[in-house]
């Protein structure tokens, strides 16, 4: 267990309601009155440059990342902004420590930085598909735990977001990509085998959650299976992680 500072009772996936939906009207009032707040803090945090953001986005497959990024994003000044989609480590970055390619996407000062996808790989999908050994990824807790304190103590606003819907409704949005030209790209052979294990991937999820909470670097469940009250929930989130780390 990490000796991060904790605060209030762990994250975990038993905190997922897949009954927590959002109507259409008490969405786009939520989710513009969000969006009108973080655009004020993101001046703001511009304009003092007394720290900066960094956004995770983690969960399971077809959960809503990419949506709720781009509503947390749409409104923002995109000169003070960048999204980084994280897959497999390149040839030069397999060479190098693993956290690495992470510390070189850092936010300086006055900006923010959104991982789809993160360092948080390694005791994720490299542990259940046998990527990384045992040892790696258990040492990767510590080595996380450290490179988190260490921009916290900097400056930077972390504020990590795992998504999670039922396995039904993921079969549902699996089946709804595949028959849509538009979407099937999204929908790959890795999809369905990570599917096959879902047990295992949750398993990992729940460690992950518990071993790397923290007051500082802090992990939110959202329940997803409502894209709407995934968004919003997202969005107040951020706002308020924000406004916190510039005092009010």
């Amino acid at each position: 267990m990490s000796d991060q500072a904790r605060t209030g009772p762990l994250p975990s996936l038993s905190d997922f309601d897949p009954e927590a939906v959002l109507g259409a009207r008490a969405y786009g009032r939520r989710l513009r009155a969000a969006q009108v707040e973080l655009l004020g803090l993101q001046t703001r945090m511009r304009s003092e440059e007394s720290c900066s953001l960094v956004a995770v986005f983690e969960g399971v497959d077809a959960a809503g990342k990419g949506g709720a990024i781009r509503r947390l994003t749409g409104r923002l000044d995109p000169r003070g902004l960048r999204v980084y989609p994280i897959g497999p480590p390149g040839v030069e970055e397999a060479r190098r420590p693993y956290l690495w390619r992470f510390h070189v996407r850092m936010p300086p000062s006055g900006r923010i930085t959104i991982f789809d996808r993160s360092w948080y790989g390694r005791v994720l999908v490299e542990r259940v598909e046998g990527l990384a050994t045992r040892s790696a990824w258990e040492r990767a807790y510590d080595e996380i735990v450290a490179f988190e304190r260490s921009y916290t103590a900097g400056g930077v606003a972390i504020i990590k977001f795992w998504l999670q819907v039922t396995p039904r409704e993921q079969l549902r949005r699996f089946e709804e990509r595949a028959a849509d030209p538009l979407k099937s790209y999204k929908l790959t052979d890795d999809d369905w085998r990570n599917r096959a294990r879902w047990d295992d991937y949750q398993a990992a999820a729940e460690e992950m959650l518990g071993r790397t909470h923290s007051e500082e670097a802090p992990w939110l469940v959202v329940s997803a299976n409502s894209k709407h009250h995934a968004r919003v929930q997202v969005a107040e989130a951020v706002a308020a992680r924000l406004r916190r780390r510039l005092g009010g």
